[in-house]
């Protein structure tokens, strides 16, 4: 399926989506999924991994149910190649989700990120958190 509106998730949501199915970042997901085409890098989708699979995760969600996770937002996400570099974000760590948004001319970034949430709009993309998202996005 394609889509002609590009938006990016950061990792916070999909971790809040992966670990709470009925949470608002989990709506907020269901939501891209179905009007956006979601956007992923090799760099978000390593730290994707990288956290979600986490021990410290298996009070909330069994290890197979991560996995499953991440395989679906893998097979579902859509991969650019991230040449460019931002140094905007206060801290480093997320400057990766303002260079897919850049890279993959992304309508809106979703975050429950303050580091990023204080950039909004960072050159003119929206940065909104998942409960603005569902509320104000059609």
């Amino acid at each position: 399926m394609s889509f002609d509106r590009r938006v990016v998730v950061d990792t916070g949501v999909l971790i809040s989506a992966a670990i709470r199915p009925q949470s608002i970042p989990a709506l907020a997901l269901e939501k891209a999924l179905l009007l956006f085409e979601v956007c992923a890098s090799r760099s978000t989708l390593a730290e994707l991994q990288r956290v979600l699979m986490a021990e410290r995760f298996e009070r909330y969600r069994h290890l197979a149910s991560r996995e499953q996770f991440l395989e679906g937002f893998v097979q579902r996400a859509r991969r650019f190649e991230v040449s460019l570099t931002v140094t905007d974000c206060r801290d480093p760590g997320d400057n990766q989700f303002l260079e897919l948004a850049e890279t993959a001319e992304a309508e809106l970034i979703v975050s429950s990120d303050a580091d990023l949430q204080v950039l909004h709009p960072w050159r003119g993309i929206p940065i909104l958190p998942p409960s603005a998202f569902l509320l104000g996005v059609r």
